[in-house]
């Protein structure tokens, strides 16, 4: 029992872990998603193909990074971090989460501060 007690605990663990990985967009009724449903968002401070959302910032609104190995595709580019990692971009726009969205279908970072907006393809 103790044995099958640190299987499950681990296992546990882990599923978390692996929920930080990012899957290709979608388009869900009219929005921008990861594969996971997880509304994506835009900044209005990024420059095309910049993002400028780091530190505290990126920890609001998680870049919606780029698996290793993965390339860009049609209208989906890859912009470079200040840190060195790949984020998403849609027509240039740097793609992001935002935190408190917690369920697919969740939206509730539209319009913050007047400058977040859903992604939308055009």
């Amino acid at each position: 029992m103790f044995k099958i007690s640190h299987a499950i605990l681990a296992v546990g663990l882990a599923v978390p872990a692996l929920s930080l990985a990012q899957t290709p967009l979608e388009i869900s009724n009219g929005v921008l998603t990861t594969g996971r449903g997880m509304t994506l968002y835009t900044f209005d401070k990024d420059a095309k193909g910049k993002s400028v959302c780091n530190d505290a910032c990126a920890k609001n609104w998680p870049p919606f990074m780029v698996p290793d190995g993965d390339n860009a595709k049609g209208a989906y580019s890859i912009v470079n971090r200040l840190d060195g990692k790949k984020q998403w971009a849609y027509k240039g726009k740097p793609l992001y989460r935002f935190a408190k969205d917690l369920k697919t279908g969740d939206m509730t970072g539209d319009g913050i501060n007047g400058v977040w907006h859903i992604a939308r393809p055009s």
